[in-house]
């Protein structure tokens, strides 16, 4: 992991935040109380980048829209990553290789915080958030087929608890609630904000 830069930082935050986040794992079940997940479940490994970037002073993160003709959350606001492949040596690894194919973001241009608790998604996924610093600018590419597109969050915004509101609706039968952040034209919601929900709690 590269050397943390000095607490002055606008990332600052979001280093003290990652050193008290809880360890306890999320899940896109977290606000349906009443469901009980199978014990012997088997998840998928997946893990994927959180990217911040600083420009002026001021902090922002990227995301995607996934393409809509994906098996897995087509459509969706997502971070760029993905399945843990067995090249990967870990999460991070992962998460960085899927940013470089997503998003055109080079692991080399990426200065590594630290992880979040690990999230569960209803796909059967265990994602791994690894939060990471864009070093340097760079024009995001979308990869074609998969990503629809690449745009950026003011970090303030996902960082405001008061922002996020809890919604609801059927899935298999069943009622199921989740948490929203919208963006302008961008409906953030399920483990993409359910995991910027844990970053934002840990960063008060």
């Amino acid at each position: 992991m590269r050397r943390r830069r000095a607490m002055s930082d606008p990332v600052a935050r979001i280093v003290r935040a990652l050193e008290r986040a809880s360890r306890r794992p999320s899940s896109d079940y977290d606000l349906n109380p009443d469901f009980r997940l199978p014990e012997r479940r088997k998840l998928r490994a997946a893990g994927v980048l959180v990217p911040i970037h600083v420009e002026a002073g001021e902090a922002t993160l990227y995301l995607t829209k996934r393409s809509s003709a994906l098996k897995h959350h087509p459509g969706q606001i997502a971070f760029p990553g993905g399945k843990q492949e067995p090249k990967d040596v870990d999460a991070t690894a992962a998460a960085l290789r899927e940013a470089h194919e997503e998003i055109g973001l080079d692991p080399a241009n990426v200065e590594l915080f630290g992880m979040l608790p690990p999230h569960e998604t209803v796909t059967g996924f265990q994602v791994t958030p690894v939060v990471g610093r864009v070093i340097a600018p760079f024009e995001p590419i979308p990869e074609a087929g998969e990503v629809e597109e690449v745009f950026r969050v003011p970090l303030d915004h996902v960082l405001t608890s008061a922002r996020y509101a809890v919604q609801s609706r059927q899935w298999r039968g069943m009622r199921r609630a989740y948490y929203t952040v919208p963006y302008g034209p961008y409906y953030i919601w399920g483990a993409t904000a359910r995991i910027l929900r844990t970053l934002a709690d840990a960063a008060k």
